[in-house]
């Protein structure tokens, strides 16, 4: 499947023996009808309108898995080839069946079957299915196609659905599954990238971000950051290409949510004052998150750890001439024939090492060797390599701010008890004022105070020769009072 928007948005043609599903989707809904009684209906949300459809019992084996669905989006992309055959027939029995491959795996590494799959089809085996599916009238699957595939693995024979009119297009079908998606009551989270692409599916269709915003629940700040954060992930999937067809895939981002939220806060923070340190840290720091750090160790990268280098110290030789550079490029605006500045030394580094990181991780997903040919060797030990060094950066980064955190927890504790102590001066103020101050609970508390001042003074002025002023009146007062 395409990545791009047009793909999500396309109209897929119509499954085979349509009509005749049709005309069988026709005959329930009369029979139905003709019941009398109270019919069972499900209430769904078109473009803010509720629309009530009729349920009725279809054969599960004449039912379609929707290619076009949210849920699976980004998995879609973990076995190229299937998803290829899928974007060229999806109602082929192999690309059925790698769509409910896809529904039952687990969205960060569709490798593994998913644990919540398992426990759907359990409940299912146990009690029954309880709410309805949408169909459209050819039978494909708008909602419930985990349920589907599930009822399948069952052996269930059959499923209820409400039907959607007949009129309703591609369009509408998707409008309709992500509304139901977004409802409070929804029971089961698209995975994180899927609703990165279910936003800006919408921002395709002319959208607002305060309306999209509103829809998912988001702050407008959070959507332009989830806007920022895909952008990125598109960006690294096309540098991960190599000449092999080798690349990274959106499913590969599935685990990153966190430290990609972390990275654009530290980047919009950073580029105020400096874009290309911004830049350089953004560089950094999805290197990190390619190579599989925590999101504790890859907050260890940040400004100190770019003034001071560690990574420069860890770094093997064939890594450095890997992303190493020359001058400065300069970049030609179109129709004025003027050049301006490119990326600094710096950001250029930064990006080279990232693209090979990219391109070697890229490489050694798909089975690939040697990348890197006579520069490097293969993809593997250049991604392991680069591993290593990183680690021993990052290491060295968490130990300094350690011992940084130490020499500054003093002075942050004092800074805290002084802005306490000016509390406390309101405080005295607004009790005496009111006649609610319990004047001897105040005079105990004092007298603690200088108890620990007095331990403070000791402590202090211990192998100082020459205190500052701060610390001298400290140890001055301190002496005044034991006199």
């Amino acid at each position: 499947m395409s990545e791009g928007i047009g793909t999500m948005l396309r109209e897929f043609a119509t499954p085979p023996r349509a009509q005749e599903f049709s005309e069988l989707i026709k005959t329930r809904l009369k029979e139905a009808q003709s019941q009398g009684g109270t019919r069972e209906s499900v209430t769904i949300d078109l473009n803010g309108q509720p629309l009530h459809v009729e349920v009725i019992t279809l054969p599960l084996n004449g039912l379609y898995f929707n290619p076009g669905t949210h849920r699976i989006r980004a998995q879609r992309s973990h076995k190229p080839e299937l998803d290829a055959a899928l974007d060229k027939d999806p109602w082929s029995a192999e690309s059925q069946d790698y769509l409910k491959f896809l529904l039952q795996a687990e969205p960060a590494n569709p490798d593994r079957r998913d644990v919540d799959f398992d426990k759907l089809k359990d409940s299912l085996k146990e009690f029954g299915q309880n709410d309805p599916g949408l169909v459209t009238h050819h039978g494909v699957l708008v909602n419930g196609n985990t349920r589907a595939a599930a009822l399948r693995e069952i052996g269930a024979q059959s499923m209820r659905v409400g039907v959607l009119p007949e009129s309703f297009t591609w369009a509408d079908i998707n409008a309709v599954e992500l509304a139901l998606q977004l409802r409070k009551d929804h029971r089961r989270d698209y995975s994180y990238i899927n609703r990165l692409l279910a936003m800006e599916e919408q921002a395709s269709l002319g959208r607002t971000p305060d309306a999209i915003a509103k829809d998912f629940r988001i702050r407008t700040a959070t959507y332009h950051q989830e806007r920022w954060i895909l952008g990125t992930v598109r960006e690294l999937i096309e540098r991960s290409k190599s000449g092999g067809g080798a690349a990274l895939r959106l499913v590969d981002f599935e685990d990153d949510q966190e430290k990609l939220k972390e990275l654009h806060r530290s980047y919009e923070k950073l580029a105020v004052v400096d874009r290309d340190q911004a830049e350089v840290l953004k560089e950094m720091r999805l290197v990190a998150i390619l190579l599989g750090f925590s999101k504790t160790d890859v907050r260890h990268i940040d400004e100190e750890f770019l003034k001071k280098d560690y990574l420069g110290k860890e770094l093997p030789e064939e890594l450095k001439k890997a992303s190493g550079v020359g001058e400065p490029e300069t970049v030609s605006v179109p129709g004025l024939g003027a050049t301006v500045p490119g990326a600094t030394k710096a950001v250029a580094a930064a990006r080279a090492l990232n693209d090979q990181v990219l391109r070697a991780k890229a490489s050694a997903r798909s089975a690939e060797i040697d990348l890197l040919g006579s520069q490097g060797g293969s993809a593997q030990k250049l991604f392991d390599q680069a591993k290593g060094a990183f680690d021993k950066a990052i290491d060295s980064a968490g130990r300094d701010a350690r011992v940084r955190k130490r020499k500054q927890l003093a002075p942050a504790r004092l800074a805290d008890a002084c802005a306490d102590i000016d509390q406390c001066l309101v405080d005295l103020v607004q009790a005496r004022a009111s006649r609610t101050l319990d004047e001897e609970a105040f005079d105990e508390a004092v007298l603690k105070l200088r108890e620990s001042l007095r331990k403070l003074a000791q402590q202090a002025g211990r192998g100082l020769a020459h205190p500052g002023d701060g610390v001298s009146w400290l140890i001055d007062a301190a002496t005044v009072e034991v006199s």
